[in-house]
């Protein structure tokens, strides 16, 4: 279901809002990269989590509190994996890209940037003009 007019205006405005105040971390969620390396982690982390929950269990109904102990360790680990795993994902850009296709990726990058930065001097116009 595709998104309103007032609802897709609000979204371009939370971006606009994340760019201004940290362009760094705006410009790192970007890259599709960047989105499949934490998909695939959270998914890492979510199996694992139930691994951690089964050991536990496990643990428990054979009075085995090493074992509990270490379910409770890997869902401990998983948890921390999920929370994380961003952190460590590639930077856009700095996966190589082959021949022309390099070429036209930076191409679209410096066009994402320049229409950002006219869309962030818009919103700064909008923000000195409402302030006084």
């Amino acid at each position: 279901m595709p998104l309103s007019e007032h609802e897709q205006r609000m979204l371009e405005q939370m971006e606009r809002a994340l760019y201004a105040e940290d362009p760094k971390f705006a410009t790192a969620l970007e890259g599709s990269g960047l989105r499949t390396y934490t998909r695939r982690r959270v998914y890492q982390a979510v199996a694992g989590f139930l691994v951690g929950i089964a050991l536990l269990m496990a643990g428990m109904v054979a009075q085995m509190i090493w074992v509990s102990v270490v379910g409770f360790l890997v869902m401990l680990g998983c948890a921390v994996l999920a929370v994380t795993g961003w952190r460590k994902a590639p930077k856009p850009g700095e996966q190589p890209v082959p021949g022309a296709a390099a070429t036209e990726g930076h191409r679209q990058t410096r066009q994402r940037r320049s229409v950002m930065n006219r869309i962030e001097q818009r919103w700064q116009r909008r923000r000195d003009e409402q302030g006084g």
